[in-house]
């Protein structure tokens, strides 16, 4: 994506906090919400759009429009510049907290001129909210509760630590008497990159037992609340978890509310009214008579709703819907797909596991071929040198005749240097089978340099995977700024396809990468980076990735058969120039 519609959606998003923090109009601060996702995902660069072009944007309407033609031509837009210097940074944050909604987040910071988490705690150490309305001594107590939960949670975890946790909890409620379905949902559910709480969904005639099983376990540290129909605990990972139980017959429409999105579920609930039909967890209703009309699987709710199921994690409003009734919803590629992994290291560089121990493993995958992919010299602390990297090949060699089923490719992950260049000479290199190309240093680079060394790699015709494109390590390094754009056409142009690294805290390149990426024709890797046994397994959040993404199997090199996949490898787009 442009780096503009990365702005543009920034603002877009803060304008709609803004907007909700003041008390505004709720429908007005989704419409921005709405917009900066459809602003997000748009193949064009909006720098290059006059108004009209702005408005034919899915989701942006002619005021929206308007605001980001100013943003292009200002650098600001006077009303979100208004709305900032009514509230300060420190108001939103205060909206983070368990129980302390925008209203009363504004509310503080009118009447006491509180702005931030620290001046609100200091507050009520010194009793200033007693007068406030709303505000009494078990409101206080909450809020202090909350600000402790918020600081002990420490936000938002990665999907792997919160799937971990929540396929734990969903096993264990399976094994209770009554429970008749139990599975995660919520933005887990969707493959998001970070989770904020877990939300498990059980079914059951008699909730009680699931609640106090749910209660009782062994990781619970505090139980946030406890009912009938919901319960919320405060687990040993800082991690909050929703419980909720239905009846069983309520099952689908619960399913299918809970998974989401927001955006998603005002789509499908909009296209419920317009039926004559009311959609809620419980069922779909007829709003005359009030009968229920389906509720107990989702594909009951979509079919009777004109839609065909829709896979959660494109259930993000962003064109799913439209697809859905023109009957082009994506056969989504899935794990069972994939034939082999193509990025992998060994404890030659910074694996922990063998060489024998990584093929072992990866067979009992059942892949058909497998790529060893430790790193090159140029990335000094792994040591790698020629004779080593020969050593490995001529090893892999042997060992490639003792896996019949398993075809075995001995490449590596060059470094793309600040210029461009990777490691080796195109001798050496031509003894690969596949060469991975990612960024490790100079991570800081202008966006021109950066764009030039990422296409120049582009460009090396034995360069066949960009790996971890934009070198972001979610919640401690930033991505690199590079003009995708350039980049992705160069994939293309080159046969050079784009990795989906799916190490949790990289899920690089993201999904919007991948849907802007895709129009031009770019292929991908789904890769684990594996660097220990254990790791293999996590190529699921990089499915879950590429499913965001709308990726079919063949847009995914490492689906494709053996053959096929060596004669992409051989990129006779660039060798053949």
């Amino acid at each position: 994506m442009p780096r503009v519609n990365e702005e543009v959606e920034a603002l877009l998003r803060e304008y709609a906090d803004l907007l909700a923090i003041t008390g505004g109009d709720a429908f007005k601060a989704r419409a921005y919400e709405k917009a900066a996702r459809a602003v997000a995902g748009h193949h064009q660069d909006l720098a290059t759009l006059d108004l009209k072009q702005l408005q034919a944007i899915p989701g942006v309407g002619r005021s929206i429009a308007g605001k980001i033609a100013e943003y292009l031509e200002h650098g600001q837009v006077a009303v979100i510049e208004q709305a900032r210097a009514r509230i300060p940074a420190g108001v939103r944050a205060l909206t983070e907290i368990p129980t302390l909604g925008p209203k009363k987040a504004m509310l503080l910071y009118e009447e006491l001129g509180i702005s931030s988490i620290e001046q609100l705690v200091d507050a009520i150490g010194q009793e200033r909210l007693n007068d406030l309305k709303g505000f009494g001594p078990k409101t206080a107590e909450n809020i202090l509760h909350g600000v402790d939960l918020l600081r002990s949670s420490g936000g938002r975890v990665l999907i792997d630590v919160a799937m971990e946790l929540a396929e734990e909890i969903v096993a264990r409620l399976s094994t209770v008497d009554g429970c008749e379905r139990c599975t995660h949902a919520g933005s887990l559910r969707r493959f998001r990159e970070t989770i904020g709480d877990v939300d498990i969904l059980a079914a059951a005639t008699d909730s009680a037992p699931l609640m106090a099983a749910f209660r009782e376990l062994d990781l619970v540290t505090e139980v946030i609340a406890s009912g009938e129909k919901k319960t919320s605990i405060r687990t040993t990972r800082g991690l909050q978890v929703d419980l909720r139980v239905v009846p069983p017959d309520s099952w689908g429409a619960a399913l299918q509310y809970f998974t989401g999105s927001q955006a998603h579920n005002i789509r499908t609930r909009e296209i419920a009214v317009h039926a004559k039909l009311k959609l809620s967890e419980y069922g779909l209703f007829d709003v005359e008579t009030g009968d229920l009309v389906v509720s107990r699987t989702e594909e009951d709710v979509y079919e009777r709703l004109g839609l065909p199921w829709i896979p959660p994690p494109l259930r993000e409003d962003r064109g799913e819907i439209e697809a859905a009734l023109r009957g082009e919803l994506p056969d989504l590629v899935g794990e069972k797909d994939l034939r082999g992994d193509l990025h992998t290291h060994t404890d030659l560089t910074d694996g922990i596991a063998s060489l024998e121990e990584m093929l072992e493993a990866a067979a009992a995958r059942g892949y058909r071929y497998y790529a060893i992919t430790d790193h090159a010299p140029n990335l000094v602390m792994q040591r790698m040198t020629d004779e080593k990297m020969l050593a490995q090949r001529e090893r892999v060699r042997e060992l490639d005749r003792a896996y019949r089923g398993m075809r075995l490719l001995h490449g590596t992950e060059l470094n793309i240097d600040p210029d461009g260049d990777v490691d080796w000479p195109a001798e050496f290199l031509a003894g690969f089978n596949l060469c991975v190309a990612s960024v490790h240093s100079a991570f800081t680079q202008s966006r021109a340099d950066t764009t030039r060394r990422l296409v120049r790699a582009c460009e090396n015709p034995h360069v066949n995977i960009l790996g971890h494109l934009t070198g972001r390590q979610i919640g401690h390094r930033a991505p690199i700024d590079a003009d995708f754009d350039e980049v992705f056409r160069a994939c293309a142009r080159t046969g050079t396809a784009l990795e989906v690294n799916s190490f949790p805290d990289r899920l690089d390149v993201r999904d919007e990468h991948i849907l802007h990426a895709k129009r031009y024709g770019v292929k991908f890797a789904i890769d684990s980076d594996a660097h220990s046994i254990r790791d293999l397994a996590q190529i699921r959040y990089g499915v879950g990735t590429a499913q965001r993404g709308w990726l079919t199997a063949d847009d995914v090199i490492n689906t494709w058969p053996l053959t096929r996949l060596q004669k992409f490898l051989r990129k006779p787009n660039v060798r053949d120039a």
